[in-house]
């Protein structure tokens, strides 16, 4: 396994929720991030260390209320470019294919843009994998700078994800913004659908909570 595709695996582990076997799973992450080095895996270990001494139930509910109990930060991909309207059936739909094309199955309780599953298959399947996650940067960087105003350790496991990614990351909200209705994969995008060019006020406030 590349170096990148490790640290994408060690992404996914740790964005999954911390069930029983965390414990276990968070050993499993260090030691082999420990073997990697670099400034992604740095950021990773720095995670792995700001919630070693956490409980597995007290981080489980912490996990709930930062991803499952607020849109602003959740970790289905398609919700940050398509919100709850028609084209993201769409998108999800693509997303299965995508995997059914290179051999899985995607499980029947998750939807197939889960970030942990995405970045399990760019692990896997590279080839295939990076280049979806490429086509969601705006929506790993909206949520990434959304987890840092959360002030939650997450933020640095998406910092490591995104720095996996080529090119830089958009300066601030605005530009990320902007990489979501310019980029792939859809024409009109956003946390919630953009009837204009520029989002208003409201907009730009619900992304900041």
């Amino acid at each position: 396994m590349s170096h990148t595709a490790a640290l994408h695996q060690a992404a996914s582990l740790l964005l999954s929720h911390p069930d029983g076997d965390w414990p276990q799973r968070l050993d499993l992450v260090r030691s082999g991030l420990g073997e990697l080095g670099g400034a992604e895996a740095a950021l990773l270990l720095r995670f792995c260390a700001a919630v070693a001494d956490v409980p597995q139930l007290e981080l489980s509910a912490r996990y709930v209320t930062t991803f499952d109990r607020s849109r602003r930060r959740t970790l289905h991909l398609t919700y940050w470019t398509d919100g709850d309207t028609r084209r993201r059936g769409e998108a999800l739909l693509r997303w299965k294919q995508l995997y059914r094309r290179h051999g899985w199955q995607p499980p029947a309780d998750e939807l197939p843009d889960f970030l942990p599953l995405a970045l399990e298959f760019a692990a896997r399947c590279p080839g295939a994998g990076r280049p979806a996650l490429q086509d969601h940067r705006a929506a790993l960087e909206l949520l990434r700078m959304a987890l840092v105003d959360h002030e939650s350790p997450y933020a640095d496991v998406l910092e490591a994800v995104c720095r996996t990614l080529p090119g830089a990351s958009p300066a601030d909200r605005a530009a990320a913004l902007h990489l979501a209705r310019s980029g792939p994969p859809t024409e009109t995008v956003g946390l919630l659908p953009f009837p204009t060019l520029r989002p208003d006020a409201a907009t730009v406030e619900e992304t900041r909570r």
